[in-house]
């Protein structure tokens, strides 16, 4: 799989096509179907190469499950910028074993930590949901310096409909990192022990 994964890394999505990959491992487009039945499943197998978590995480205690949940998903975040593809394909990919384990995982931490079960799925989904949502941003919001300084002053210039966002200075805020570990502390408060309602 390294060799599709390089391919996607070079070419994205639309690059990958059988042939070329035949070309790179210097075998015939048609071999490959010995191991593969289609793209789709090099798609799928390619996705969840890069998604492995190797992390040092040992969710057995919930005294410090805040940081295990911070240090799973940076790692889940910084293994899909790597790869900007991936994000693309995760909303629509079979989730492989790799992508499971990292679910499984989080689950575990936040049960650890006084998660109720008829709360886990939301709080999964929600951490799901900003990962992605971090990720696809920051891979897409790729504007130079001049263009987003260019921004800004537009939006100077049209500061009496946009006046909140013109005084953060909102388009040229670029600490990406720094943005997605505050943004998941407010979300992790919210599910810290004594903050969750629980479904009642």
């Amino acid at each position: 799989m390294a060799t599709a994964v390089e391919l996607l890394d070079a070419e994205g999505v639309d690059g990958l096509k059988m042939r070329r990959l035949a070309d790179r491992l210097g075998a015939g487009a048609m071999s490959l179907y010995w191991h593969v039945d289609n793209k789709e499943e090099v798609f799928d197998l390619a996705l969840d190469a890069v998604l492995e978590y190797r992390g040092p995480l040992q969710a057995d205690e919930p005294e410090d499950w805040r940081s295990d949940v911070v240090h799973l998903l940076q790692d889940w975040r910084a293994s899909m910028l790597r790869h900007p593809w991936s994000a693309s394909l995760l909303s629509r990919r079979a989730l492989g074993p790799n992508i499971l384990n990292r679910l499984e995982l989080l689950g575990k931490i936040l049960s650890r930590a006084g998660v109720a079960d008829a709360d886990l799925n939301v709080a999964i989904w929600s951490l799901w949901n900003y990962v992605m949502g971090a990720t696809i941003t920051r891979a897409s919001f790729g504007l130079s310096d001049n263009d987003q300084v260019a921004a800004q002053q537009r939006l100077t210039r049209l500061s009496e409909h946009y006046p909140t966002i013109e005084r953060s200075r909102l388009l040229l805020d670029n600490d990406w990192d720094g943005t997605f570990r505050k943004g998941l502390d407010f979300l992790l408060d919210g599910l810290s022990p004594g903050q969750n309602s629980g479904s009642g």
